[in-house]
């Protein structure tokens, strides 16, 4: 059998985009090295924050709008809990360009914006200690994804439509043609007329079996859940989803959900990886413990201690915008990659695009300040 298109990589992307192929009517095969949803990828950790007005650029707004319209027609079609409206505060120091991004795309995209102050933070929600020079910007109609759900609820469907996965498989060799892809595995090969590599951390892995390395850096993160003395000022009721940023750090966090725990990350730093498939366990370097919650009691509550701890790979660009595009030299190939710890709330949206991109079917958002040409030797 030939498929219309094989994907390599079946976890947020890949995933939502062979849902959405088979949607159109593509007939699909989706390759892992896992068992999708998994702990491998960089969609584990249960959760993660959906943003509409965005501090990295308002060019993301389109794309966030459009993702959140699809998230909630994937709860409607699915048992699966897929997204929860905490709403999202951001906050910070005054002046900050992150905020200030904030502002401006919400006033552009006209998107529901409250402004407070720290004395007015602390008093809606008492989980917080900010100090009195901290400024926020509240998006009601944001919140929380269920990312493991997610892609548990767009696999369970694109199977249903029809598509073939091949889990736990490794890829051998990719071999080409015009109008043909071949895709050797360790147990046979599978051939057809489109590919698409969303292989997150390992995807030059696969671009490099066609002599393509692509400007990626695979860095080792952390996140952590903790627990406090006031319970009752953290759950999902009384707590929103949030992102601090200053001019040394950027951290983001969640409510306690089902009694988990409040759950912190660090945005930035981490460990570039020489071999994204080595990642050194939660605890190896002091910060993974010392940093986050040195932060968390400064923050939010001085009785506040580490529940637990895991770690994951960002998969970062140059700029730290991702990759959607064709393969340089192939016309039959896309690849979509370098999500940068911030693609996830994407996910939807993104494979939904994939899958016009695939069928040669209109847009319904730009993908353009996402094409390889932006960074120097891929013209």
């Amino acid at each position: 059998m030939e498929y219309d298109v094989i994907i390599i990589g079946a976890g947020s992307m890949g995933m939502s985009a062979g849902y959405y192929l088979t949607e159109a009517g593509q007939t699909v095969a989706l390759i892992d090295s896992d068992d999708p949803p998994h702990e491998e990828g960089s969609h584990h950790g249960e959760t993660r924050l959906i943003r509409h007005a965005y501090g990295e650029g308002g060019n993301y707004v389109p794309l966030a709008l459009h993702a959140q319209k699809l998230w909630e027609e994937l709860d409607e079609k699915t048992e699966e809990r897929i997204f929860l409206k905490t709403g999202v505060l951001n906050f910070g120091a005054k002046g900050n360009v992150f905020l200030e991004t904030v502002q401006k795309s919400a006033e552009e995209y006209q998107l529901p914006l409250d402004v407070m102050t720290a004395e007015e933070i602390n008093n809606r929600w008492p989980g917080f200690q900010l100090d009195a020079g901290a400024v926020g910007y509240f998006e009601r109609n944001s919140g929380v994804l269920f990312s493991e759900n997610a892609v548990r609820a767009y696999r369970t469907l694109a199977e249903k439509n029809g598509a073939d996965l091949y889990t736990n498989r490794s890829v051998q060799a990719i071999e080409t043609t015009a109008d043909q892809v071949t895709v050797k595995l360790t147990d046979g090969e599978i051939k057809g007329k489109k590919l698409l590599i969303s292989a997150g951390k390992g995807t030059n892995q696969v671009t490099k079996l066609l002599d393509i390395s692509l400007p990626l850096t695979p860095v080792r993160k952390t996140f952590s859940w903790f627990t406090a003395a006031e319970v009752a000022n953290y759950t999902e009721e009384s707590f929103p989803g949030w992102g601090h940023v200053d001019q040394e750090s950027t951290y983001y966090g969640f409510p306690s959900i089902d009694s988990a725990g409040l759950k912190i990350g660090r945005h930035d730093a981490g460990h570039p990886l020489e071999d994204p498939g080595e990642l050194a366990p939660f605890g190896t370097y002091s910060e993974d413990k010392q940093e986050t919650l040195a932060f968390a009691r400064k923050h939010f509550s001085k009785d506040i201690d580490l529940k637990e701890g895991r770690v994951c790979t960002y998969t970062n660009t140059p700029d730290e915008d991702f990759i959607i595009d064709y393969l340089p030299g192939h016309t039959n190939i896309v690849v979509a990659c370098g999500f940068s710890g911030h693609g996830f709330k994407f996910a939807s949206g993104i494979g939904e695009s994939l899958a016009r991109l695939l069928t040669d079917r209109e847009l319904a958002v730009s993908l353009e300040s996402f094409q390889l040409n932006r960074f120097d030797g891929y013209q």
